[in-house]
C-alpha cells in the first residue's frame, strides 16, 4: 500500500480518477443488486469493497470487469466509457477466489498463459514470467504443478498470472478466503508489498473487515446495494457515519438513548436519570433518538469509582481470553451488557478481575460517538 501520509489523491480536486462509477444501478428482474452508486477510485489505490454477503460488492466488481452490464449509469476506466467493451478488451484483469489455475500446467506456464495468447515474443515472454516469479518469490517452484505447492503459493501464482499482462486495474474477488488465518494475515502484507512495487490499482472484494482495514488505502462499506461510507480505514473505524458502519466494523458497544443537549459534546439520556456524553457523529437535535457507539478498548475498568463523567457500574458476566487481550462482559443494572477490552500485561494467573466481580467502567467524553439511530 502506498504510504497514506503522502498518498491521498481523493483529497486533491485536481487528481484524475482511474475509475468513475456514475449513478450505476444493476437489476436482475425485480431485484436491485446495485442502487444508484457513484464512486471514484484513483491510480495506485488499494481499494476495498466491504460488506456482508448479498450487499452487491461482487456485482459491482463484475461490472468493472465487464462480466455484467449496468442497468443504468456509466462506468469509465482511464477516461474510456466501458459500455459495450468486453472483458478481454479492458485494461483490467481479475483474480478469482478459486485461483482457477490450470492443473496440467507448471507454475511457469500458468503465469505465461495469457502472454502466449496475446502473441508475446518468446524472449519477452520469458523475461516477463521470470520477473513475475521474482515478484512473488516463486523462482524455485517454477516447474512444479499447482497440486505440488501450498495454498498460499497457489494464491501467489494466480496473482502473478493476473499481473503478467500489466493491467491498469486488478480486481481481486475474496482472494484470501481459502487460506487459514495465520497464512491469510501474512499474505495480506505480501499483497500490499506487491501492489506498492507494481503501482497497479487494486480493487479487492471482501467480507472480512480486518482484511479490508489492513490492506486498503480506502474502504467502501456497502449494504443492500448502496454505499454507506467511503473513507480511509482509520476514519471508518474512528468516525463511522452511521450505527450500521460502527456495528459492522470491529467490535463496538451501542447504547441507545435520546439527545438531551448538543454542546461541545452531546449529552445522551439512556436510562432513568442517567446521562452519557460523546462526540457528535452527525446532525443531531435535542430530543432525537440516538445511539452512543463506544469501542471496548476505549473503556477502562476499575474497582473504585473513577472521576470520569462517563462511568457505569456493573457485574462481570463473562470473560474472554484472547492471549494479548482479555474482554470483560459487564452487565449493568439498567440492562445493557458492556464489553471492555484490556491488554494482558501480566500472566493469566494474576488476572485482576473475575466472574461476578462488581466493577466500574469509564471512558472520556470524546471516546465515543453519538450517532442518529
Amino acid at each position: 500500500m502506498v504510504n497514506e501520509t503522502s498518498f491521498a489523491p481523493w483529497d486533491n480536486p485536481e487528481a484524475t480518477p482511474l475509475i468513475r462509477v456514475e449513478g450505476v444501478s444493476k437489476r436482475f428482474g425485480e431485484f436491485t443488486a446495485i442502487d444508484a452508486i457513484s464512486l471514484e477510485v484513483y491510480p495506485q489505490e488499494f481499494f476495498a469493497l466491504l460488506g456482508p454477503s448479498g450487499c452487491g460488492k461482487t456485482t459491482l466488481m463484475r461490472m468493472l470487469a465487464g462480466f455484467e452490464a449496468p442497468s443504468d449509469g456509466r462506468i469509465t476506466i482511464d477516461g474510456a466509457d466501458m459500455a459495450g467493451v468486453p472483458p478481454n478488451k479492458r485494461a483490467v484483469n481479475m483474480m478469482f477466489q478459486s485461483y482457477a489455475l490450470f492443473p496440467h500446467l507448471s507454475v511457469w506456464d500458468n503465469i505465461a498463459f495469457g502472454l502466449k495468447r496475446d502473441g508475446v515474443g518468446k524472449d519477452a515472454l520469458a523475461a516477463r514470467v521470470e520477473e513475475m516469479l521474482k515478484l512473488v518469490q516463486l523462482q524455485k517452484f517454477a516447474r512444479r504443478k499447482p497440486h505440488q505447492i501450498s495454498g498460499g503459493q497457489r494464491q501467489r501464482v494466480a496473482l502473478a498470472r493476473a499481473l503478467a499482462k500489466g493491467p491498469k486495474l486488478l480486481l481481486l474477488d475474496e482472494p484470501l478466503g481459502a487460506l487459514d488465518k495465520k497464512l491469510r494475515e501474512e499474505t495480506q502484507f505480501e499483497l500490499m508489498e506487491i501492489q506498492e512495487s507494481t503501482g497497479t490499482t487494486f480493487v479487492i472484494v471482501t467480507h472480512d473487515q480486518e482484511e479490508a482495514m489492513t490492506v486498503a488505502s480506502r474502504v467502501a462499506v456497502m449494504n443492500e446495494g448502496r454505499l454507506v461510507q467511503v473513507d480511509t480505514p482509520d476514519r471508518i473505524y474512528e468516525q463511522p457515519n452511521s450505527v450500521y458502519v460502527a456495528d459492522f466494523i470491529g467490535d463496538v458497544n451501542l447504547i441507545e438513548g435520546r439527545v438531551r443537549a448538543v454542546e461541545e459534546t452531546v449529552a445522551l439520556d439512556w436510562a432513568e436519570g442517567r446521562t452519557l456524553r460523546g462526540e457528535a457523529g452527525g446532525g443531531l437535535a435535542e430530543g432525537q433518538a440516538a445511539t452512543l457507539a463506544i469501542r471496548p478498548e476505549k473503556i477502562a475498568i476499575a474497582r473504585e469509582e473513577p472521576g470520569e463523567a462517563n462511568r457505569v457500574r456493573g457485574k462481570i458476566l463473562d470473560i474472554g481470553y484472547l492471549g494479548n487481550l482479555s474482554t470483560y462482559h459487564v452487565e449493568l443494572p439498567e440492562g445493557p451488557v458492556i464489553k471492555c477490552a484490556v491488554t494482558n500485561r501480566s500472566r493469566l494467573a494474576r488476572r485482576d478481575y473475575s466472574w461476578e466481580d462488581e466493577v466500574w467502567l469509564s471512558w472520556s467524553e470524546t471516546a465515543g460517538l453519538v450517532l442518529p439511530s
